[in-house]
């Protein structure tokens, strides 16, 4: 298979995920997960190319219900129902739909980098099904905790007052004008990057009900700090100081409640991935995944 070819693989229960892969097959494996209503490609093409070329085999996919995986037949929730959670897949139900990717690549386990959440997710797998997973990595996400990681008022009447876009144009001026928001102002933003996101996934899935199948499915999981607490492999935790999509109380949160976790706060980081953030974030993730093979290693020289 080339790099970035787009392929869909069964991962049980009615459910495909669309993915792809960029890195020699031979090293070990990275399985990045993306956040809420975004798409594969929201992990930018040079970001993955530079996480791979630290010897890396990255696969990142499309969640359910985004971009060319299987979206739910049933119709999104309207806002009393959301909070309800009936009819609704949870994040546990995601998290088994990560675990039948590795399982269709044939990934015994594989490094977990989460954003948002995606993090969510990548949380949830380590909790349930620890075996699976090398190490955890959660950017920009939360706990699910009351009162904690919670949007900004300002970031909340966006989101309301924002009707879904009907058009590939609308779709870019609406990202433009989210991410100009949300993003992160100690770095330089990139519009036209944005645009050009905003763009493809338009042409990948311009159906607005997914999102809102997501959303219903973070509400119905609830809090999940207690499940955190069983986790048992090495976690990072990576939140920028200037989040107005998930607050950083939220990075706080996840740390103190994965046992050992570590806690990496980046000055002037929003939500979003921009590139003047990017080494340090790689750096953050190669650091923990390498210092992991290493012990694993000096471990088995003393058996």
């Amino acid at each position: 298979m080339t790099a970035r070819e787009e392929v869909l693989a069964d991962v049980g229960r009615g459910i495909e995920l669309c993915y792809d892969q960029t890195g020699d097959p031979a090293d070990p494996p990275i399985l990045l997960i993306a956040g809420l209503g975004q798409q594969l490609h929201s992990w930018p093409n040079d970001f993955v190319t530079a996480l791979a070329g630290r010897g890396y085999r990255v696969t990142r996919f499309d969640n359910r219900d985004a971009g060319r995986s299987t979206h739910m037949s049933y119709p999104p929730p309207n806002p009393v129902a959301m909070f309800r959670g009936r009819s609704q897949y949870h994040l546990g139900d995601m998290a088994r739909d990560t675990v039948g990717l590795l399982d269709a690549i044939g990934y015994a386990d594989a490094h977990l980098v989460g954003i948002s959440m995606g993090g969510m997710i990548a949380q949830t797998v380590a909790a349930h099904y620890p075996g699976r997973v090398r190490t955890l990595t959660s950017i920009m996400s939360t706990t699910g905790a009351p009162r904690l990681g919670r949007p900004a008022m300002s970031t909340w009447r966006r989101m309301l007052m924002s009707r879904p876009p009907r058009t590939r144009a609308e779709a870019m001026d609406r990202a433009a004008n989210m991410f100009s928001h949300i993003g992160s102002h100690g770095f330089p933003f990139d519009e036209l990057a944005v645009r050009e996101y905003a763009g493809i996934a338009w042409d990948r899935d311009s159906s607005p009900a997914g999102i809102v199948r997501q959303l219903a499915g973070i509400f119905a999981s609830g809090d999940r700090t207690a499940e955190l607490r069983h986790i048992d492999v090495p976690s990072l935790v990576i939140h920028g100081d200037r989040d107005r999509m998930v607050h950083p109380t939220g990075g706080s949160a996840t740390a103190r409640a994965i046992p050992g976790a570590r806690l990496e706060t980046i000055v002037g980081l929003g939500h979003d991935l921009p590139i003047g953030a990017w080494s340090r974030i790689i750096d953050l993730i190669t650091d923990l995944t390498t210092f992991v093979a290493h012990t694993e290693l000096e471990e088995s020289r003393h058996e």
